[in-house]
């Protein structure tokens, strides 16, 4: 495809998004001149975000790194100088090989996450290298693991219903997920289900766009959703609406679940919620009544110091009424295990000659940069941008402004975190890369060849990775196979029934291949949680020190339980800071096109609050607590309840502004699953 000049070649989206979407390159003169969706994947069938449909400007973007830098000026500076790959890898190579002479190989630590979704970059020759190196272990606990610990706990498997499955659904409840900007292609379904006269009800913090298009909005307090499902089971069990066959057969611990949510009346969960009590009647007769309901559990409610036992009381639902056995019935959280891959294969872990190497879990990378005990002396930081995503930002920085920290970045420009780097390495686009493409949604594989040239020096993770362990005179089989090699190994997994079909071949010939579900007929005999049903009442919970049943623990800073926000007088409100629009995480916060389309960096204030702090629509304000500041324009908005402080996007500092969300949470760990704790977050508000 790199050959041909001009004409509409097949890829696909490699965002960090549940669609993984099959699109078009438009190409004139060797250039993508337009990026739009592939009609003939049946999940995409032509239809892209913004985002995508955008791409050529982040791709193609001016200020995008063409060649190695080495750092000149002080680490926050950018000040940089052009030197050759070669001076690149040999300085690399030779700062490690010190590092591990002296400090040993755990002195260094990769910092990654899914900037890019193909599994070869982020999954394959990279943890190849790190492996092989003997370097720390990263927990990638960023995003989704509390939520899929809480999940595990009770279904453990990491699937749920089929997306296409469901439009047959007459009640969809998307309960803390912002899909019209996240997940567009669930949306196509959900209104395929309201054509047959289904509802839609949208639970969360904040009245997004999904929530607007919803049938019913439904506004909570930032980290109350156990309680609101509690209050559901509690109706549910009371009134009867629950499948006393279905539970008996499928499920572990129904009768001490009904004894348990005897205590959470209307009344109780409404204090604790700020839903009315005549609200949770409604949600209870919907749920119960439906003769098929579908759940998506969306990331926002597992970003709480009670995040995990979030998703787990919900999860929970589908099981009281029968869901499972309903086509389009049931949940989703992640869909991600019906495409496991051969991990060992892609990651060599038989490469580390120390297996019990520490483990840094990325949400504390701030911490860590201060360990005096076993130091970390490296960072490489690839497919990621800790100064703007990590917790904490103040105390991260000040982590990478060491000067006795040796970093590299690899990536397409000059982020907050480059800026610290003593190396910088262009990084290559996923359209200038071979790459393999799972989603952790839909049920499609799909394989990325290069459409264009590797624009300027860059390289791709695969080569950079080799390279760098051939440099290092690691495994030379390891960091001598070719990306087709390692998709076939990849694909060859006889554990995984769900695979059978996907193979090289099949891909090249048709870019994307379907899993094979025969096996999900066998859904719920196929669940590997210890007794092998749905876990109600999860023993494995006990013995980690958790709540076995489904139980609502406040958080740790804003809520006592059954107060209101503003029972903390110096921080008197909660802060979320979710998805906007036009980003993907900090991805696209750089580019002009995707500014315009979002505007500005904005604090949403309710009327009330803003009232009694003398706040008018537009004023610049100051948020802050004991970690750190924002300075943004205000939005009065009743978009969510009184106490609730809300700014979409995580956007870069820029020009010396202070516009990082992230300045303001906390590095705390969730529940479980050692997740982020982003939205249980107090603050303050100000005018400037």
């Amino acid at each position: 495809m790199i050959e041909q000049k001009n004409g509409v070649f097949p890829a696909v989206c490699p965002l960090d998004c549940p669609d993984t979407c099959g699109l078009l390159l438009h190409k004139e003169d060797g250039k993508i001149t337009k990026v739009t969706g592939n009609p003939e994947h049946p999940v995409t069938q032509g239809a892209i975000c913004n985002k995508v449909r955008n791409m050529t400007e982040r791709i193609y973007h001016k200020e995008r790194i063409l060649y190695p830098l080495k750092r000149t000026g002080p680490k926050g500076s950018g000040q940089f100088s052009r030197i050759t790959w070669e001076e690149a890898v040999q300085e690399i190579a030779g700062r490690y090989q010190g590092l591990i002479e002296e400090y040993g190989p755990e002195s260094i630590l990769p910092y990654s996450f899914y900037g890019n979704m193909g599994i070869l970059s982020v999954d394959g020759m990279d943890r190849r290298f790190f492996n092989a190196l003997g370097a720390s272990k990263l927990d990638q606990a960023i995003c989704n693991s509390a939520g899929n610990a809480g999940w595990k706990y009770t279904m453990g498997f990491k699937g749920g219903t089929s997306p296409e499955d469901t439009e047959f659904a007459d009640l969809i409840i998307v309960w803390g997920g912002n899909l019209m900007s996240t997940n567009m292609h669930q949306v196509v379904y959900a209104e395929k289900a309201r054509k047959r006269g289904a509802k839609v009800v949208v639970i969360d913090v904040h009245k997004n766009r999904t929530a607007q298009w919803a049938d019913w909005f439904i506004p909570l307090y930032p980290g109350t959703d156990t309680a609101l499902a509690l209050g559901v089971m509690h109706i549910l069990f009371r009134d009867g609406w629950t499948d006393e066959a279905f539970m008996q057969r499928y499920t572990l611990g129904h009768e001490e679940l009904r004894e348990h949510v005897k205590n959470y009346t209307p009344d109780s969960v409404s204090a604790i919620t700020g839903v009315p009590a005549e609200d949770i009647e409604k949600l209870a007769r919907m749920y119960g009544e439906a003769a098929v309901s579908f759940i998506a559990i969306g990331n926002g409610l597992q970003h709480h110091d009670n995040g995990g036992m979030n998703v787990r009381s919900i999860a929970c639902l589908p099981a009281l009424t029968g869901q499972w056995l309903k086509k389009g019935g049931g949940a989703v959280k992640t869909n991600g295990g019906y495409n496991a891959m051969n991990s060992d294969y892609l990651e060599r872990p038989d490469l580390r000659p120390n297996p019990e190497a520490r483990t840094i879990n990325m949400n504390r990378i701030g911490e860590a940069l201060e360990m005096q005990e076993q130091p970390i002396k490296a960072v490489f930081v690839y497919c990621s941008n800790p100064l703007v995503v990590a917790p904490d930002t103040e105390r991260v920085q000040a982590g990478f402004a060491r000067e006795d920290l040796f970093t590299v970045v690899h990536d397409l420009f000059m982020t907050d975190t480059a800026k610290y780097a003593d190396i910088v390495l262009p990084a290559a686009s996923s359209f200038e890369t071979t790459e393999l493409f799972g989603s952790y949604w839909h049920h499609f594989v799909q394989l990325q060849e290069p459409v264009i040239e590797k624009i300027g020096e860059a390289k791709g993770n695969v080569e950079l990775f080799a390279m760098l362990g051939r440099a290092m005179e690691l495994d030379e089989h390891a960091f001598s196979e070719s990306e087709e090699d390692m998709i076939a190994g990849a694909l060859e997994f006889p554990e995984n029934p769900y695979l059978n079909g996907v193979t090289l071949e099949a891909l090249k010939e048709k870019r994307f291949v379907k899993l094979d579900m025969t096996a999900q007929a066998s859904y719920l005999d196929r669940l590997n949680t210890p007794s092998g049903k749905i876990e109600l009442y999860s023993l494995a919970m006990q013995e980690a020190g958790l709540p076995p049943l489904p139980e609502y623990v406040p958080l740790q800073e804003g809520y006592d339980g059954v107060s209101r926000p503003g029972q903390d007088e110096l921080y008197p409100l909660m802060f979320i800071s979710p998805p906007n629009h036009n980003f993907l995480n900090s991805t696209f916060a750089n580019v002009e096109k995707h500014q315009r389309l979002e505007k500005e960096p904005q604090l949403q204030i309710h009327p009330q609050d803003a009232s009694e702090r003398g706040i008018n629509e537009g004023d610049m304000v100051c948020i802050y607590n004991q970690r750190g500041q924002l300075e943004l324009k205000a939005l009065v908005t009743d978009k969510m309840l009184p106490g609730t402080v809300i700014s979409q996007g995580l956007w870069w500092d820029g020009k010396g502004g202070k516009q990082r969300a992230n300045a303001l949470t906390a590095d705390r760990l969730a529940d479980m699953g050692g997740g982020a704790t982003f939205f249980s977050t107090v603050a303050q508000v100000k005018r400037q």
